[in-house]
Parts: structure tokens; C-alpha cells; sequence
């Protein structure tokens, strides 16, 4: 069926859809020639250059379907819109590879609040995000300094130090009105949109008729306010290297893996950095681009490190797409020289720093591993006697812990008796056969919670499924690193980065399988207490 349908297709531009055994679509595209496109995919010559996510997909598409356009404008439109429509199993996601802060404003409140919070929900007005925590900082105490507004969490009975510091208007005491706070609250947020002149037109003519009434005090009161946004405008003047409204947007790849990198400067007061991960694709750029406008701020201008195209026409539909997206004309500068080009290299710098880890280096060093360990899993088993003997395995990503992919095991081979060697490695078994039979990756490291008797049986199971995966164990009393095959164990400052990162990953591990027993415990203790109809407790 697959190879009837690729002898029909037909040339105009359009969208593509893969479909697995399932009928599930699990990859989606754009052509400006649909034949050549889809063809492409299956064509012996191209699948030297194909990348290890493209290889996989291939094997795994058993139909496809196609909508032709008019232009290759629409297909982009349509296919951005098929793409957040079914989440397609191939298609890149985006998850920023780290949370910045945001300035935020409970606007929810009668007496909203100003505070830094890394987490965004429907309940205010947020701000950022903020790469710089001292910018951030910064403003906020401007805000203060300038707008009064309080940061306590709930409105005390008395006035707190903000408000004998003059940093704060005593909502708490109703030194202040809902409505005059209210007009303060419109004044910050037009502030931290950028809108400075707008405040500073209001602030001069609050000044104004504040002397004109007599009232020096609030005049001097506005003239300081004044000062604060002159001051705060001219420092931005001096540091600002681009001018408003653009990105910067830079890719580098290293190895297996490609950083992105998105600076955006708006309006000269929000400046925020986005970084992303990725396997690499050779149509990455240009797929993360139609993905990351597709859900964030379009610029007029994206100032990029290489082209995201192969053609004169691809790059005008591009951009085309982009405008239509926008409602104004979007542009492409890879710049060769000037201002321009030193921003590419700072985000370049960038992107170097978030693919290079050093810890996982020194662990790759240390411990002689042939690759980065990039991910790792760690096993560790729990038992109470010769019940509830479970275990845990948790991976970590880059170092980071990667939550959905941990896994629990009820131990099924030693039933009734106490053998953490049998429990080992049956677990390590189950592991790595299912990856085998999945055609999944396996790790570059593993860690055993445990000493030389762990790390043998954890050897012998892998034996058994033919891998070879570096492999270590943690012993718990002297933090020692033990190695398979050698009656040697090595020995590091339990306080280098390279340690902590191991002991962290083992005390993840310790306590998943820790809560998963006392988990099954409970469950044993209820239903016992129902079977002797009595009862239940919460222990």
C-alpha cells in the first residue's frame, strides 16, 4: 500500500502525514514539492545522511497521507497547525532547557503584590522571563522605589518596615485607597512593558499639579520617581547592543546533540534567554523555527548563525509564513560584520556552555567511560525480610532528573526469601530486555545502590542479555565506587561536583524504592484489616 501511494504522489506543495501500524500519525511536514519530499525519505542514496530520529521514523511508517495548497505559505500555516492539533510522536517539542524567574503581579488581589516566581499560573500579570537575576532584583526594587506596592504575603494588622522605609503605601492600615493603589498597579505594569515615557508624561504632570496645589511634599515625592525611570533609562541606554523588537537566534551541534539558543530584547527593558536541546536532524533550525513562533513573540527581525533554508524561495516562505503569523513584514539578517555579529557569538558562547557539562566530562574522565554519560540510571532495592522486596530505577538526563522515566519493579524471582544479588539482578534483566525488544537507547552509565555482590549480579544480567554498558556501583559506608571484574574500588572527595552528582542520583534512587515498599506495606496492612474486619489506621 505505502509503495503505491509514493508512486502517486503529486508534485504540487502541500503537507505530509506518516502513520505507524496503529494509524497513528507520528510525523508531519511541509513541501513545496510533495513527491520529491515524501520520496526523499525512502530513497537508498539519502539514507546515509539521514539522522538516527529520521532512520527510526522511516521503519516505523506504514501509511501516509497528503493535503495539497496552494502555496508553500499555506503549507507551512497548515502544517504548524496539524502539528499542535496531534503532537506528533516525531516532530520536535520544545522544553526550555532551563526555568528563568519572572517578575509577577498579583493582579487577582484587591491590593495586588509584586514578587519573583520561576513558576506561571492564572492568577497575575507576569513579566519576563529574566536571565539576569540582578536586572530582576533591580527592577522590582525600582518598583518599589517608584510605585509603593507591597510584597508581604498576606496583609498584616500592622504596618511592616516597606511601609516605615517609604517603600510601601500601607494598604494594611489603609494609608491608601483600593482605587489610588489600583492606579499605581496600572502605572508598574505599563513600567515593566517597557512603556517608560508613558509614566514619565503622567509623573510630570502629577508633579506639576502637585505644586500647583501646594503640595510639596507629593511633588517631591514625583520628581523622585522621576529621577529613578531617567536614571534606570540611561543605564539601559549605555548597556542596550541591539535595537528593539529582535531575536537572536543561534544553533550549534557537538557530537550527537545541538544547542539553540533565542535571545529577545523587547523594548529595552525585558531582556530574556531561552535554551534548548536537541538530537541532531539536519532540518532542525528551520523546524524549530515555524514550532518556537508558532507559540512565542514574533520579532520583525531574527538575526540567525546560518540559514535555516536551501533556497531564495524556502527563505521568502519562511519569512512569508512568519508575516502572516505576525500581521507585518518579518525578516532573516545572518549578519557578517558589525554589532550584529558579536551578538551571534555571544549566543553562540552560549550555546557552547549549555553543551558542554563539565561534571559529565569528569565522570566520562574519571571513570574512563567510552561516552559522555549523558543519561544515567541507577537501580536500588528495598525490602522489609522477605516481604514487599521491590525496586527503583530512576535516569537522569544530562544530569538532571528525567521524572517520567523512572521505573518501580515488584521483585518476582525470590518470593519468600531475602536475596538482594537475585533481586539485583533480575531487575537489571528486565530492564535492558525490554530495552532490547523496544529497540530503545540504553544509557551510557549505570549505577548499582550497592557493593561488589550488587554489581556481580547487575554484570551477570547483562552478560545474559549480551550489553555492554559501563557499570559501577555506590557502597554506602565510604562512598567508594566500586568497578566490576576488579577487587579495586575508587575513592573521590566525597564533596566534588562529580561525587555529588553520583550521590544524588543514588539517593533519588533510595528514596523511590523507599516510599514504593511503604507504599505496598500499606496496601498489605489495609487489606489485612479487612479481612479481620478491623479497623483501618493511617500507618
Amino acid at each position: 500500500m505505502l509503495q503505491e501511494q509514493l508512486t502517486n504522489l503529486p508534485k504540487d506543495p502541500g503537507v505530509y502525514l506518516f502513520k505507524d501500524k496503529n494509524n497513528n500519525i507520528i510525523y508531519i511536514g511541509k513541501a513545496k514539492n510533495l513527491r520529491n519530499r515524501v520520496r526523499s525519505y525512502f530513497q537508498e542514496s539519502n539514507k546515509k545522511t539521514h539522522s538516527a530520529k529520521t532512520i527510526v521514523l522511516v521503519k516505523n511508517i506504514t501509511d501516509l497521507q497528503t493535503i495539497v495548497v496552494n502555496t508553500e505559505v499555506e503549507a507551512l500555516l497548515l502544517e504548524n497547525k496539524l502539528i499542535k492539533q496531534h503532537k506528533p510522536k516525531y516532530n520536535i517539542t520544545l522544553k526550555d532547557a532551563k526555568s528563568y524567574a519572572y517578575i509577577k503581579l498579583t493582579t487577582n488581589e484587591k491590593f495586588p503584590r509584586i514578587l519573583s516566581t520561576r513558576i506561571i499560573k492564572k492568577d497575575g500579570t507576569y513579566f519576563g522571563p529574566f536571565t539576569d537575576g540582578s536586572a530582576r532584583r533591580e527592577l522590582i526594587q525600582l518598583c518599589l522605589k517608584i510605585f509603593k506596592l507591597r510584597t508581604c504575603k498576606n496583609l498584616p494588622k500592622r504596618a511592616c518596615l516597606n511601609y516605615h522605609i517609604n517603600l510601601c503605601k500601607g494598604p494594611c492600615i489603609k494609608k491608601i485607597t483600593e482605587r489610588e493603589y489600583q492606579e499605581q498597579v496600572k502605572q508598574a505594569i505599563q513600567f515593566l512593558k517597557g512603556n517608560s515615557k508613558v509614566i514619565e508624561k503622567q509623573l510630570q504632570r502629577d508633579m506639576k499639579t502637585a505644586a500647583e496645589n501646594l503640595n510639596f511634599e507629593l511633588a517631591l515625592e514625583k520628581r523622585k520617581q522621576l529621577e529613578a525611570i531617567q536614571y534606570m533609562e540611561a543605564k539601559q541606554a549605555v548597556d542596550r547592543i541591539v535595537r528593539y523588537n529582535q531575536d537572536v537566534v543561534a544553533m550549534l551541534e557537538q557530537k550527537n546533540k545541538t544547542a539553540i539558543i533565542v535571545f529577545s530584547i523587547h523594548k529595552g527593558v525585558i531582556s530574556g534567554k531561552k535554551e534548548y536541546k536537541f538530537d541532531n536532524d539536519p532540518e532542525l533550525l528551520e523546524d524549530f523555527i515555524k514550532l518556537y513562533y508558532s507559540k512565542n513573540s514574533i520579532p520583525s527581525e531574527i538575526i540567525i548563525n546560518r540559514k535555516a533554508w536551501n533556497n531564495k524561495s524556502d527563505k521568502k516562505a519562511l519569512e512569508g509564513y512568519l508575516t502572516r503569523l505576525k500581521g507585518s513584514k518579518v525578516e532573516f539578517i545572518i549578519p557578517q560584520r558589525g554589532d550584529k555579529v558579536k551578538l551571534i557569538e555571544i549566543a553562540e558562547k552560549n550555546a557552547h556552555y549549555l553543551l558542554e557539562n563539565k561534571i559529565l566530562q569528569e565522570l566520562q574522565d574519571k571513570l574512563n567511560l567510552p561516552e559522555l554519560p549523558q543519561t544515567i540510571e541507577c537501580f536500588d532495592i528495598s525490602n522489609l525480610g522477605d516481604e514487599h522486596i521491590v525496586a527503583g530505577m530512576t535516569q537522569f538526563k544530562d544530569g538532571k532528573a528525567n521524572k517520567t522515566a523512572y521505573r518501580k519493579f515488584e521483585i518476582q524471582s525470590t518470593l519468600g526469601k531475602q536475596d538482594d544479588f537475585a533481586a539485583m539482578r533480575e531487575v537489571v534483566y528486565r530492564r535492558y530486555h525490554r530495552l532490547q525488544k523496544e529497540n530503545k537507547e540504553m544509557p551510557e552509565l549505570i549505577i548499582i545502590d550497592g557493593g561488589k555482590g550488587q554489581v556481580t549480579a547487575s554484570m551477570k544480567a547483562l552478560k545474559q542479555l549480551n550489553l555492554q554498558i559501563p557499570l559501577i556501583g555506590l557502597a554506602k559506608q565510604d562512598e567508594e565506587i566500586v568497578l566490576p571484574n576488579s577487587n579495586d574500588t575508587l575513592k573521590f572527595k566525597k564533596t566534588s561536583p562529580m561525587m555529588l552528582l553520583i550521590r544524588k542520583i543514588r539517593d533519588a534512587t533510595h528514596t523511590l524504592v523507599i516510599n514504593y515498599n511503604r507504599q505496598k506495606r500499606k496496601i498489605k496492612m489495609r487489606k489485612e484489616a479487612l479481612q479481620l474486619n478491623l479497623p483501618q489506621g493511617n500507618n
